[in-house]
């Protein structure tokens, strides 16, 4: 073989190992490079969203005394009132059949009082002349007196059934005022309309309801799960969707002790308490939320649940710990309270751990990657 035969091949063999070692430096080197976090302290505030609404803390509702129909209605929807006001009047409708008993039942009361008179009358002049005892004159000037009262009775049921009432008291009963100061929230009735007085077998018919509006109450259900949670007079917020970006403070006042299923989840009732803004006027019945805290941690050791792992076999959660050597350790934890974002750490890692990152890579490695 010439000369120049051998220093071709050594130049290819110098080539070829240059080659060998430059691809094993390239395949010993990692694919992809993790970025790293510490963790960090902070304060970790678990809460539950409770929806619901506003409504006024005393509300009542008013309902004739008699049964009638609305003759005058002289306020509207939304009209502040004080105890007594007059809302409307109600006319008496009576029953033929009813009226015309109780017009008999006075007659015959006149007729048997007519003769109780007469009676009286005679047996007055043989009690003054001696000839009947002082005692059997008293029981006839006695039945006399019960026949009268029997008479005005029967006038004052006559009168009842005509008019809804009898004397000084009918304006009373026709009349129907406001029994607290507040808001008119609605008149469900209209002139003309039928109503009925409240009684054993019916509610009565609501003419109107009045509520004080400037005490609100947040009505609210929360689930199950997170009801044993809750503490009677925790400071809550209330969100109300009419209002955008303002949150009332409200104080949890009450929590049910009894839950109702609903959609196949057992919900439990909450109110509480709204310190109302006088600033924004509050309407009944708006739709409501209300931010509960169930758990609070001040300055924790924590870390974003995103970096976390859990073990396929134990379901344990872990992270892995950059070495010295830039290789990454597997560490076992125990978690704490979580909000969704972040999670605590009770025990596992320290402060200036460097946890990996998963799922991230810089540009030059994944430009590496895809070659």
């Amino acid at each position: 073989m010439s000369k120049k035969a051998k220093i071709i091949l050594i130049i290819i063999g110098v080539f070829f190992i240059a080659a060998l070692i430059w691809f094993g430096k390239k395949n010993s080197k990692s694919i992809i490079q993790y970025e790293t976090e510490k963790p960090f302290k902070t304060t970790i505030l678990k809460k539950t969203v409770a929806t619901g609404k506003v409504t006024p803390l005393e509300e009542i509702e008013i309902k004739p005394q008699i049964t009638g129909i609305i003759d005058k209605i002289f306020l509207l929807e939304g009209a502040k009132v004080v105890k007594g006001d007059l809302i409307a009047t109600v006319r008496v409708v009576p029953n033929e059949q009813s009226l015309i008993s109780a017009k008999g039942r006075v007659d015959n009361i006149k007729i048997i009082l007519d003769n109780a008179k007469i009676v009286l009358d005679r047996n007055k002049n043989l009690f003054e002349r001696g000839v009947i005892s002082k005692q059997e004159f008293e029981n006839i000037e006695l039945n006399y007196n019960q026949t009268l009262q029997d008479l005005k009775n029967a006038q004052n049921d006559y009168q009842i059934i005509k008019s809804g009432s009898s004397g000084a008291a009918g304006a009373a009963n026709t009349n129907v005022y406001a029994q607290m100061t507040g808001t008119i929230l609605e008149i469900p009735v209209k002139e003309g309309d039928q109503v009925i007085q409240s009684n054993n077998f019916n509610a009565g018919t609501t003419i109107a309801s009045i509520a004080d509006m400037n005490k609100m109450i947040f009505e609210g259900k929360v689930d199950e799960s997170e009801v044993g949670k809750l503490i009677n007079g925790s400071e809550i917020e209330v969100s109300i969707g009419a209002i955008e970006g303002k949150k009332f403070p409200a104080k949890l006042n009450f929590i049910a002790p009894k839950g109702t299923e609903e959609a196949g989840a057992v919900q439990f009732k909450i109110k509480a308490d709204v310190s109302l803004d006088e600033s924004y006027f509050i309407r009944a019945g708006y739709s409501a939320n209300a931010d509960i805290v169930l758990e609070k941690k001040e300055n924790v050791l924590a870390i974003k649940e995103a970096l976390l792992r859990f073990d396929p076999k134990t379901e344990e959660p872990y992270v892995e710990i950059k070495k010295a050597d830039g290789s990454f350790e597997k560490r076992m934890l125990k978690l704490g309270t979580s909000d969704g974002v972040n999670v605590q750490i009770l025990e596992g890692i320290k402060e200036n751990n460097e946890i990996k990152v998963w799922n991230k890579t810089t540009k030059d490695d994944e430009k590496e990657a895809q070659k």
